[in-house]
């Protein structure tokens, strides 16, 4: 086991998303997952039917005594859902783990379309989540609401890519899941320059959680020593499989398969 990842997010029940997705994320991939719970939600492969956020005083002291004995490789964070939620975990960051790379998945509304950031919490996300990322990496319509800029193409998502960076992310990673076309393009900026990954889209209605499990295993192969370029190669590839070999479970937008790589060692 190698690399510890400490995720700052909410649960899910139904397992797919959220802590429960990045737990297994992080573990499938030889790390070791440690939490912040900010939200329990009450959801399943249909929706959320509810949203409750801890108690702010809890959620720092998670990332506290994380922090003072167990330590972090890498920080991700999920589901912060309010400003206090977000001013706090900023704060619990700049305390606790000053100098770990984070991730920051921008995580605003739900695959249902349930919102899981409240609209007023965008700019405090923007003011303070952006400017201690390593990495930021939201999908087209999260990164339409944080740049202003529309992304629908892989120009747009260039440009929203690059604007992310102007507002003080040290990269971002601007997924193209929906983007219209047969091919699924991520563009990653950094300092360096802008690449771009692409991957023939998979038909499928197993898409719950995979922005959550991305970002995790992003985290996973950062806190293992992965440079960001390689680690988002090799956590696209994880993810690829996850969904290709999802098990169906639910009536609506389904699960992934987080576990083929322990198989896969057996």
């Amino acid at each position: 086991m190698k690399g510890r990842v400490l995720i700052i997010a909410g649960s899910d029940s139904g397992g797919g998303a959220g802590i429960q997705a990045d737990i297994k994320a992080v573990t499938a991939l030889g790390g070791y997952a440690a939490t912040a719970v900010t939200a329990i939600t009450v959801q399943n492969t249909l929706g959320v039917f509810g949203v409750h956020p801890i108690p702010l005083d809890i959620v720092r002291d998670q990332i506290r005594v994380v922090m003072e004995d167990i330590g972090a490789d890498a920080l991700k964070t999920g589901m912060l859902a309010t400003v206090e939620t977000v001013e706090t975990v900023a704060e619990a960051i700049d305390a606790y783990a000053t100098g770990v790379a984070l991730v920051v998945d921008p995580v605003m509304i739900a695959k249902g379309g349930h919102p899981l950031l409240e609209a007023r919490a965008q700019e405090t996300v923007r003011s303070l989540m952006l400017p201690r990322a390593a990495l930021v990496t939201p999908n087209a319509p999260e990164a339409e609401a944080l740049t202003g800029l529309t992304v629908s193409d892989l120009d747009g998502q260039k440009r929203a890519a690059e604007k992310l960076l102007a507002l003080g992310a040290a990269a971002a990673l601007v997924k193209g899941g929906h983007v219209d076309g047969p091919m699924v393009r991520d563009v990653l900026a950094t300092a360096d320059g802008v690449m771009v990954f692409e991957a023939h889209r998979i038909e499928t209605r197993a898409t719950h959680g995979t922005g959550c499990t991305l970002a995790s295993a992003i985290a996973a192969k950062l806190a293992q020593g992965e440079v960001i370029e390689e680690s988002v190669r090799l956590a696209r590839e994880y993810l690829l499989e996850a969904i290709r070999r999802a098990p169906g479970f639910g009536a609506g937008h389904g699960p992934l398969d987080h576990g083929w790589t322990t198989r896969e060692r057996g």
